[in-house]
Order: structure tokens, then sequence, then C-alpha cells
């Protein structure tokens, strides 16, 4: 069975939903194929300030606001002892200082209804298995997951926003290695139990006090219950043979007495999952007939939750882009899509290598009073990576390097 669309949606994410959304209010026929059945379960949950300006250009911030999610207003740091907070309010480029902290079940559901409210077809339990390029349009085939029956899907144009999933970058032989070692996510849910004195308007970044390059991430919910993870390169995980992932995750709490007595009465209330070797990257954003949004295109690391911001960013570029092209215009996707975005990518990645290597962390855990550097840094922090008024955002790497100096001596 041959079925024909305008555009076809690889991922029902949030940057699958905001791309279908948009094109579908062009008026054109829009299909979104998506693995998975929602509300399922994702990490990234902590949003940043700059998603609230995405998300009002795609119309989705109303429906964000009226769920109810944890408030956000800022990032804190932890390490033996060592806080250090920075406050959206303080950053040093305009636009929203606040946004959520969201469990990603029931943020990318409700982005996915919007999208099907604007009149997105959205085919759960759909799995893409071959894509083929022809003459006057790009053809995928699809098993359906409820059936087990195969038909194909053709369309002018196919944007990927399938995440971790990566099918086009697989299909297409795209994937590049990440600059990035291989890094071990281990992560669950919890009733935190956390002390009253606890901020929860702030996503928690705990270092671990013998390897800096371990570190963990504590995200409040509005109902009582966190996010937790450990981030570490798989070598430290392998040290520790067979322990399952629950025994992992506890493994690595307990070496870190500042985060082991903050959540001493927490106890876990969704299965401990482990994701490896997240990093990815590939050769081009774009091609014949299709672009990659989001995680689908490049991911680097969770440690500035920089995820949801760049899938966002990403489909806001591309999605008039899209309508532009199919009626009838011209679109040079290298300046119009892949340099802007990867403006922001390259910002964010400067700052995660700066993480690891400690530069940064000597940065945030400089005790100091407010300074126009900190609100530059915390502008970053807030997803603002796309300010080229920002000297850390044009001369990222540089100023990087040359501040931890000072804050080193």
């Amino acid at each position: 069975m041959q079925q024909h669309c305008d555009v076809i949606v690889i991922g029902a994410g949030p940057s699958g939903a905001c791309a279908a959304k948009m094109l579908a209010e062009q008026g054109l026929k829009v299909v979104v194929i998506e693995k998975e059945l929602f509300p399922r379960f994702s990490i990234g949950e902590s949003l940043l300030p700059q998603c609230m300006s995405f998300l009002e250009q795609a119309g989705l911030k109303k429906a964000v606001d009226a769920a109810g999610f944890q408030h956000k207003n800022g990032a804190a740091f932890l390490k033996q002892g060592q806080y250090s907070e920075y406050s959206f309010a303080e950053k040093f480029t305009e636009g929203p200082a606040t946004t959520f902290q969201v469990k990603r079940s029931e943020f990318d559901k409700i982005l996915a209804d919007q999208a099907a409210i604007a009149g997105a077809d959205i085919r759960y339990q759909q799995q893409v298995l071959d894509i083929e390029h022809h003459v006057d349009n790009v053809t995928l085939t699809i098993n359906d997951l409820n059936s087990d029956e195969q038909y194909a899907l053709s369309a002018k144009f196919i944007m990927d926003a399938s995440g971790f999933g990566r099918v086009l970058p697989r299909l297409l032989d795209l994937e590049i290695p990440s600059q990035f070692p291989v890094r071990q996510a281990v992560f669950s849910h919890i009733k935190d139990h956390l002390p009253s004195s606890f901020d929860r308007n702030k996503i928690l970044i705990i270092v671990h006090p013998e390897e800096p390059d371990i570190w963990f991430w504590l995200i409040p919910f509005s109902d009582g219950t966190s996010s937790l993870g450990v981030v570490a390169e798989e070598k430290h995980f392998n040290k520790l043979g067979s322990l399952n992932n629950e025994a992992l995750l506890w493994h690595f709490v307990n070496q870190t007495e500042d985060l082991a007595s903050l959540i001493s009465q927490a106890t876990v209330t969704t299965p401990v999952r482990k994701l490896v070797g997240y990093s990815a990257n590939v050769n081009a954003l774009y091609g014949d007939r299709f672009v990659l949004l989001g995680n689908a295109g490049e991911f680097l690391d969770p440690v500035f939750s920089s995820g949801v911001t760049i899938a966002l960013k990403s489909a806001i570029l591309a999605a008039p882009l899209v309508a532009k092209q199919l009626n009838g215009g011209a679109v040079n996707w290298e300046t119009e899509f892949s340099q802007p975005l990867r403006l922001g990518i390259t910002t964010f990645k400067h700052f995660v290598i700066s993480w690891y290597n400690k530069q940064l962390q000597d940065i945030i855990f400089y005790q100091t009073s407010q300074s126009e550097v900190k609100r530059m840094i915390c502008s970053i922090l807030a997803g603002y990576a796309w300010d080229q008024k920002n000297p850390y955002v044009q001369e990222d790497d540089r100023r990087l390097k040359v501040l931890a100096e000072i804050c080193a001596q």
C-alpha cells in the first residue's frame, strides 16, 4: 500500500512535534511516524529559559504553562561542600528568565497533542525500516508494530526528529564519531524527601569528590519526586563488574557525601535505566529533501541540559524553510539552517569540553560577587547560546581558558 503526504516527520518528541505543528498550520499534509506509544519515559527534563521563546514562536507555550510543571529559575552546583548558584534573572541576554523542570512523558505528550490538534497525523508504534529517493518524492518503508504489517509512505520532504534513534543518519550513512569519549548515564526517578530548605526551583549538579569528570543531576519535580542520574566514562562503570543499574547508581551516590546525605530518605519510583555512548555527530545536517533535527543530528552531553533547547531551535529554523521550499521558494540550507544552528551547538560544545577538563568547574566554583562575566556565563547556562552580543558566544573557547586561568590563580 502506497500512501502520500507533503512532509514526513520521524519522531514525535519536542523537535518533531514543534515542526509538525508549524507545518500543519501552513496547510501542509504532515504525517509523524513515532516508534513508541506516548506517554513514554525520557530524560532531558530540565528545560532552559531559551526554550520558552521557541515554544512561544511555535504556539506551544500556553499549553506548557498550563500543565503545572515545576518552576525553574536557575542552576546550582555542589562539590565537597562548595555551593554555587546562577540565577537566570541575572543573565546577560534579554529574554525569558524562568522555565520548567518537566517529566518528559507529560511534556512530550502535550506537544504532540498540540501538533495533532493543528492537523498533523501522528502515528504511534510505527518503525521506519528503509528510505528510497525517487525523482519526485522520498519514500519510507514503515512497519506498523501493532499489526506487524509494512507499508510505503512517500513525501516531498522528510524531517528526522528521531532523537537517539537517529534513523536517517543510520540509513543514509551520515554518522561520524563524536569527539567526546564514550560516557554512560544511569538514572531514575525517586521520591526525594528533600529537606524543606532545599531550593526546588533549580537543577542541582553535584560533582564527585574524587573524580571531577563524574557528576550527578538532581532535578526536582512539582509532585515531590526528582530525576536522579550519574554520568561518567565507561571505565568507571567497568571497574564495578556486573552490578545492576540500581546498584551502580547508588554506588556512586554513596561515594558522594553531599548528595548521599541530601537524598538519604529517597526511594526509587521508576526502573533504573542506562544510556551508553549517547554523544553523536553527523557529516551533514541536511541533504536531498531531508533535514535532521535535534539529537538526530548532533547530541553533546546532558551536563548543561542543552538537548531540548537545540531540538526546539532546529525545528524553529527548519519548519519555515521546508514550507518555503515546498511552495517553490529557493532555500540555502547551509546558510539558513546548518550554520545558524551550529553556532549555538558549538557554544554548548565548548562549555561541555571546558566542564570535563575542569576549567569551567573552576569558574563556576570561584566564589566572587556578581559581575558582568558571570552574567555572560549565566546566559549560556540559560540556553542563550545564539546571542552573538555575548562574548562567550563569539569567542567562547579562548575566553573560557583565560577566565579559568584567572580563577585558578
